[in-house]
């Protein structure tokens, strides 16, 4: 989506506008006096895999290690909350 923004909004607004452009990869073009002077947009992102892609990927690959497994629940066991020095 692309939006027109003055450069004074954009000065109000810049931590609104820059998240929409990094999370929702909206794209404001920059107006000072009613001509475009800048065009805010994302940056090409290195994770342009779709969510079809990325399961694939996922239900393609070999079954988890049980040893990791035993692992991790080990690791769990011997955790324990962090003590108080000063108590």
């Amino acid at each position: 989506m692309q939006t027109k923004v003055s450069a004074t909004e954009l000065a109000q607004r810049l931590g609104d506008i820059l998240g929409k452009v990094r999370y929702r990869r909206d794209v404001f073009v920059v107006e000072r006096n009613g001509e475009a002077v800048a065009k805010l947009s994302p940056l090409p992102s290195h994770s342009d895999t779709t969510l079809r892609e990325a399961l694939s990927v996922w239900v393609g690959t070999e079954p988890s290690d049980d040893r990791f497994t035993d692992d991790l629940d080990r690791v769990n066991r011997a955790d324990r909350p962090p003590t108080n020095p000063w108590a």
